[in-house]
């Protein structure tokens, strides 16, 4: 069962910002909206480029924990990594 997700957000200035939430479609429009992170806000529009499903708020912590941690080329290769997968589950 999905408690809700992880994500990671690439900024009109190329940087990425990650969190976590239980409804990624509202989180992503709050975000666009100005309404989001203070991080987010000065960095319109962002574009949802990783998300990973969580079941449970501690898992979500950890996990987000986790690649706030990584270098940004981490980050990137994880990016990379997901947008393979999209491309292959969508043959």
């Amino acid at each position: 069962m999905t408690f809700g997700y992880v994500y990671i957000l690439r900024c009109s200035d190329d940087s990425l910002y990650t969190g976590w939430c239980r409804d990624l479609d509202k989180r992503l429009k709050t975000h666009n909206s100005g309404k989001g992170a203070k991080y987010t806000r000065a960095r319109l529009p962002v574009k949802l480029v990783f998300y990973e499903e969580i079941t449970d708020k501690s898992q979500a912590l950890k996990e987000e924990i986790r690649i706030k941690k990584l270098s940004k080329e981490n980050k990137e290769k994880l990016v990379r990594n997901f947008e393979k997968n999209c491309l292959m589950e969508n043959k």
